[in-house]
C-alpha cells in the first residue's frame, strides 16, 4: 500500500481529480493533514461555493422570472398560469434542501441582482410591454415560501 504525501496528491489532481478528491477526504478522515495537498484543496472549495452561490442563484431568478409573469403578464395568464404555477413549486423543490445559512445571506445581499437577471429576461418574453418595479418585489422569504404567490 502506497502511502500518499502531498506532492503525490498533487500529482494525481492533475491525472485524476476525481480520485484526488476520494484520496484527499480519505487523508482528512485519517487527520493526516500534512500529508494534504491544500494549494489545489483550497482552490476545489472556491469553486465549490461558486457553484453553490451560482446555482442557487439560478434557481432564485427561475423563481422570480414566474413570479413576475404571473404577476405582470395577465394578456398570457389564462393561457400559461398554470405553467408558471408549476414552474415556481418545481424551482423551490430544487432549493429545499440546498440553502444554507451563508447561502441565504448571500441570496438576500445579491437578490436585486438576481431581480434585475430576472427582469431582462421577462421584458424580451413580454416584447417589453410591461414595466416592471426597479427593485425586487419579492423578500427572499416570499421567494421561499411554498404558500406565497402574488
Amino acid at each position: 500500500m502506497q502511502i500518499l504525501t502531498n506532492n503525490n496528491l498533487r500529482e494525481l489532481y492533475e491525472i485524476d481529480d476525481n480520485l484526488w478528491l476520494e484520496e484527499t477526504v480519505k487523508l482528512l478522515k485519517e487527520k493526516r493533514f500534512e500529508d494534504l495537498d491544500l494549494e489545489n484543496l483550497i482552490e476545489e472549495l472556491e469553486a465549490l461555493s461558486r457553484r453553490d452561490k451560482a446555482a442557487v442563484a439560478s434557481l432564485l431568478e427561475q423563481i422570480i422570472r414566474h413570479l413576475l409573469l404571473l404577476e405582470y403578464w395577465p394578456a398570457e395568464y389564462e393561457y400559461n398560469g398554470y405553467h408558471w404555477r408549476g414552474e415556481v413549486i418545481n424551482f423551490r423543490n430544487q432549493l429545499k434542501g440546498r440553502l444554507t445559512k451563508n447561502l441565504e445571506n448571500h441570496s438576500e445581499d445579491n437578490l436585486n441582482q438576481i431581480y434585475d437577471n430576472a427582469v431582462r429576461y421577462v421584458k424580451q418574453k413580454t416584447k417589453y410591454s410591461v414595466n416592471f418595479p426597479e427593485n425586487c418585489p419579492y423578500s427572499l422569504a416570499q421567494l421561499l415560501d411554498d404558500d406565497y404567490l402574488p
